[in-house]
């Protein structure tokens, strides 16, 4: 099962040509990511932070941009659960406009110890959502 979110383009996100800039696509995609966990965990980015002393970095990102998205644009992006490690979850993300390509990309996230800056397995709680959420591979290596 994959998450997907609508986003308009905004002003913020565009150059001088009206053309998203590259690097507002890895933004886009760090706020969809939180999105994502909150709706397949139950936690938000500030209890995770604030409370739980846990983060969840992006440690490896892939992209390939195939088409411009611009000004006023309505994106969809979806979020594909592809690994879940002990630590480490990869995924899948497409960017697309009215069912056109714009963004293919692949990340790696780790749950980390705020605390330590050293990843560390996710709790089980947060672990378990994750796979009852999504129909995936689940390892046990990091």
């Amino acid at each position: 099962m994959s998450f997907s979110l609508r986003l308009p383009v905004r002003f913020a996100h565009v150059d001088a040509a009206g053309i998203v800039f590259y690097p507002r696509y890895f933004e886009m995609l760090n706020a969809a990511v939180e999105d994502w966990f909150a709706a397949r965990t139950g936690i938000g980015f500030a209890e995770l932070h604030l409370e739980r002393g846990l983060g969840v970095p992006t440690v490896k990102i892939d992209s390939q941009f195939v088409a411009p998205s611009r000004l006023g644009d309505m994106l969809t992006i979806t979020i594909t659960v592809e690994r879940l490690g002990e630590s480490s979850c990869a995924l899948r993300y497409a960017i697309e406009c009215n069912g056109e390509d714009r963004v293919r990309a692949s990340a790696v996230l780790v749950c980390m110890n705020l605390d330590t800056g050293k990843s560390t397995p996710w709790p089980a709680a947060i672990r378990d959502r994750l796979a009852a959420t999504d129909m995936i591979a689940i390892q046990s290596v990091a």
